[in-house]
């Protein structure tokens, strides 16, 4: 018998308030919508041990093509934490980032649709340009340019 090994993270899940305000950021940073679907049934409620839910799910994919962005809407059960007013230094899944040409650019643009800037833009050594954004909903996203 063969041991198990990591092929590759398959995508990083979001759960969300409203589906389509965070395709429409998520889009707007440069990810594309690849699919979305009402998922439910026993099967899914075995595997989340939810029970009997009903989620409204999108999966959004870098341009590359090698990373996704799991987004979730639950409609059943109800939501029973909110972690989206959390700082940068709480435990758990907090952010996701990506790597983005022109983070100016960009910030300017998610500024104008409502996300706010955490703290600032800041210089990494000659490495990066680094900030977190949080976007509509509350989402906390970090944005990272290659200098």
């Amino acid at each position: 018998m063969e041991d198990s090994k990591l092929i590759r993270m398959d995508n990083m899940g979001i759960v969300v308030e409203s589906l389509d305000e965070a395709i429409a950021f998520f889009t707007e940073i440069g990810l594309r919508l690849e699919g979305r679907a009402m998922i439910g049934g026993d099967w899914s409620g075995r595997v989340t041990g939810l029970g009997d839910q009903k989620v409204e799910m999108a999966m959004l994919v870098t341009p590359d093509g090698n990373s996704r962005l799991e987004l979730s809407r639950f409609i059943r059960p109800a939501l029973i934490a909110d972690h989206r007013a959390a700082p940068v230094n709480a435990l758990g899944y907090l952010r996701v980032m990506f790597t983005v040409s022109n983070i100016d650019e960009l910030v300017d643009r998610l500024l104008k649709r409502g996300s706010t800037l955490v703290g600032e833009i800041v210089q990494y050594e000659n490495a990066y340009k680094l900030c977190y954004i949080r976007g509509l909903g509350g989402l906390l996203v970090g944005l990272a340019e290659p200098l």
